[in-house]
């Protein structure tokens, strides 16, 4: 499965702008081909947030499209984009969100269990909490939690299902460098069993686990040197 942005913007309203607008986004296309990392790099506020929401069905663009192999991911409802998210894309937000009256491992199987697989996907629960240094914290209350903790459960729940399209925001901008590792190496693992993975990121040593890098400013992409 593969990720195809063709022509993309976005703008948002702001009337202190010179023409009423800001625009986040400008017209930008971007693939994301099965077996391969792309890493987006470049300072907060330059639009890559706004970027991974609108290539995972999360925010409409103003202009272009966003296919999913041949599906246009705006052209369905909102029911059947939340059924393609939900089979097929894994998404880890730059928000730490966590259900609170869920363990940390019951947070990690949630979309195994809207799914109906949660049996199937225990074992990998566990596996990514002993990759990223939790397996102790499998039945404790995520309000127990610290930042970093939190991040991993994110990134865990993101990747439980072994998603073919992955999108993860800033998944190490908490997290020690020896996690951070941890988590580049997980990405890279994923891709190297056909996902398609898409890294925003301010992590330097990201590079070193992409296939592809490329660099946002002001809303334009670019590639990476």
């Amino acid at each position: 499965m593969e990720l195809r942005a063709e022509k993309i913007s976005k703008d948002f309203l702001r009337y202190s702008a010179k023409n009423g607008y800001f625009i986040a986004v400008q017209e930008t296309d971007l693939h994301l081909a099965a077996g391969t990392l792309t890493a987006v790099t470049g300072r907060s506020g330059s639009g890559k947030s706004t970027l991974l929401n609108m290539l995972g069905g999360l925010m409409k663009p103003v202009t272009g499209r966003v296919l999913v192999d041949d599906a246009d991911l705006y052209a369905l409802s909102e029911e059947e984009r939340a059924e393609l998210r939900r089979r097929h894309i894994g998404i880890a937000p730059q928000q730490l969100m966590v259900l609170s009256g869920l363990s940390v491992r019951e947070n990690i199987l949630l979309p195994a269990l809207l799914a109906g697989e949660e049996t199937e996907a225990a074992a990998r629960a566990d596996e990514l909490m002993e990759c990223l240094g939790i397996p102790e914290l499998g039945t404790v209350d995520p309000a127990e939690l610290s930042g970093g903790e939190l991040r991993r459960v994110t990134i865990a729940r993101a990747l439980v299902m072994r998603p073919e399209i992955l999108l993860a925001d800033e998944p190490t901008g908490d997290l020690d460098e020896e996690t951070t590792r941890s988590v580049l190496s997980l990405l890279r693992a994923a891709a190297d069993e056909r996902t398609a993975v898409l890294l925003v990121t301010h992590e330097p040593a990201a590079k070193d686990y992409a296939d592809c890098c490329r660099r946002m400013d002001a809303g334009i992409l670019t590639q990476s040197a």
